[in-house]
């Protein structure tokens, strides 16, 4: 038995005094969560445990699991990136960003992660879903700014949700069929209209 350690609590979760280590342990530990069970399956005792720190820390770092989600997931939290340069330009990048990730790895983005969840746990995926958009609202709002910007995202993230169910998910029709450079060129004449109007 080791000495201050209560009976079966022995060889459980170091703690760690480096922030930043914990923090980037906990992100590995999420990612690989949600990629395996699903965003209603995981938890956050779970990512925890698997991290090797305490449910107290994670919740520190992240407040929410929608949190933990939008920080650890690629594709939303990239949104930022696409945000830098020239306005008129934001329909190429977010619909060039787009089509690169999800031919890559459509199985880990959080748009397929939402679809699927909404399957199995409907009041997780609208948490999800709300988290979602308000982080991207955010970050929209700061280079397209106006009384239409909401809407806009939200027109924006339903198109994306469709063509991501079509394409990436039932794998059917014409948008299942493009081409990478066919899906991307169609993608950006669209948002194009939706935000830039």
């Amino acid at each position: 038995m080791v000495t201050g350690v209560p009976a079966g609590r022995a060889g459980t979760a170091k703690r760690r005094r480096d922030p930043a280590a914990s923090r980037a342990a906990i992100l590995a530990a999420a990612r690989a969560t949600f990629a395996e069970q699903g965003y209603a399956g995981a938890t956050i005792r779970g990512i925890a445990r698997r991290a090797g720190v305490t449910h107290g820390l994670v919740m520190m770092h992240f407040a929410s699991k929608e949190q933990l989600f939008l920080a650890a997931v690629p594709g939303h939290r990239e949104l930022a990136e696409l945000m830098d340069g020239d306005p008129a330009l934001l329909p190429e990048r977010i619909a060039a960003g787009y089509v690169e990730r999800m031919e890559k790895d459509p199985a880990g983005d959080p748009l397929v992660t939402l679809l699927r969840s909404a399957a199995t746990n409907v009041a997780a995926a609208t948490r999800l879903y709300a988290a979602m958009q308000a982080s991207s609202l955010t970050l929209y709002q700061n280079v397209l700014p106006g009384e239409e910007t909401a809407t806009r995202v939200e027109l924006l993230g339903a198109q994306l949700i469709g063509i991501t169910f079509s394409r990436y998910i039932a794998r059917t029709g014409r948008l299942a069929q493009m081409s990478p450079d066919e899906l991307r060129d169609e993608l950006t004449r669209v948002l194009r209209a939706i935000l830039l109007g």
